[in-house]
C-alpha cells in the first residue's frame, strides 16, 4: 500500500479517535447528538474504541516511516486532530453524531 495512503488512514484513525474520546464525556455528547441518553456501556465502548483508533494509527505510523519520525508524524497527527475536534465541536458539533452512526438517528 502507498505511503501517502497509510499516512491518511493514520490521519483518519486519529480524527475518529479523538472524537470517540469526546463523544465518551457528557458535555460533548449532549453538544452532538442532544437528549440522546448516553450509557456508561456506550461510554466504555467509546473510550476503547478511541484508544484503539489511536493505536491504530501509531502502527499506520510505524509502518510508514522509521520509529523516530513515526513519533513525531503521529504527534503531529494527535494534535491536527485535537483541534479539528475542537474546533467541530465549537462550530457544529452535531457533525460529531456520524461518529457514532450504530446508536440510531439520535442527532439534533
Amino acid at each position: 500500500m502507498p505511503d501517502a495512503l497509510l499516512l491518511l488512514l493514520a490521519l483518519l484513525a486519529s480524527l475518529a479517535g479523538m472524537g470517540w474520546f469526546a463523544l465518551s464525556m457528557d458535555v460533548h455528547w449532549a453538544q452532538a447528538r442532544g437528549a440522546a441518553p448516553l450509557s456508561p456501556a456506550l461510554v466504555k465502548t467509546l473510550r476503547l474504541g478511541g484508544a484503539a483508533a489511536l493505536l491504530l494509527s501509531l502502527v499506520l505510523c510505524l509502518t510508514v516511516d522509521s520509529p523516530s519520525i513515526a513519533v513525531l508524524v503521529w504527534f503531529m497527527a494527535l494534535a491536527g486532530a485535537t483541534l479539528t475536534i475542537a474546533f467541530t465541536l465549537t462550530w457544529r458539533a452535531s457533525i460529531l453524531g456520524m461518529l457514532v452512526f450504530w446508536t440510531g438517528s439520535g442527532a439534533r
